[in-house]
């Protein structure tokens, strides 16, 4: 690696001479030297600068929606924040409000026909430690299950759900039976602080299967 190549990736990645030097473990002046040519550049320095710019390269063609643009067709999908819960459960229905929540970018990977919508996971109730969890601020990506498909056994055993109910408002959950005589499901939550319940679906407005998770960072 030369000096040009080395100057060149300290400022792709946004970095001072001072933070790189802590990054790499030498002193600034060393750093210096180095951008101005007057001494070699170390192979494992060249290796680890590098390396440092891939990782960035990755993370942004994985979180700019712009690149996605550029590398693959995208898809806006409406999110359902946890402020907006409570108006989602009135304005379901209504196109127009659908219409003004905020978007997220997915790669155009899934099929037009169906019915997506993200949810922001609001509380700990499917939250046990395990990497089977949903943590608050997740974002789950869903798609909706058509009410003529209720009358059928749903794949319970294959998806986790987001069920937007009358009165107990949109839940993250997992669904253990399905009474297809009564019209039953029965409610698991992860966190065993939470008890099982049945519900009506009569009583539920949306039906959405988790098809995948954004998460904001990696807590675990």
């Amino acid at each position: 690696m030369n000096h040009l190549e080395f100057k060149s990736i300290r400022k792709s990645l946004k970095m001072k001479q001072s933070e790189l030097s802590k990054s790499i473990g030498v002193g600034t002046r060393a750093i210096q030297y180095w951008e101005k040519g007057e001494r070699k550049i170390p192979e494992t320095t060249a290796f680890f600068m590098r390396n440092l710019l891939s990782k960035k390269q990755k993370l942004t063609n994985e979180i700019s929606p712009q690149t996605m643009s550029i590398t693959s067709p995208v898809m806006n999908v409406h999110l359902v924040n946890q402020y907006a819960q409570a108006g989602y459960i009135k304005g379901y229905a209504n196109r127009k409000y659908i219409q003004s929540l905020p978007t997220i970018p997915y790669a155009d990977d899934i099929e037009h026909q169906d019915e997506y919508m993200c949810f922001e996971v609001k509380d700990d109730k499917m939250d046990d430690g395990s990497s089977d969890s949903y943590l608050v601020g997740d974002i789950l990506l869903c798609r909706n299950i058509k009410p003529d498909l209720w009358v059928n056994k749903l794949q319970y055993n294959k998806w986790d759900f987001v069920i937007v109910h009358k009165e107990k408002g949109i839940m993250v959950k997992r669904i253990t039976n399905h009474d297809l005589e009564n019209n039953i499901i029965t409610l698991h939550c992860l966190n065993d602080y939470y008890p099982d319940f049945e519900i009506q679906l009569d009583d539920v407005v949306k039906l959405f299967n988790i098809i995948s998770i954004k998460r904001k960072n990696q807590r675990r």
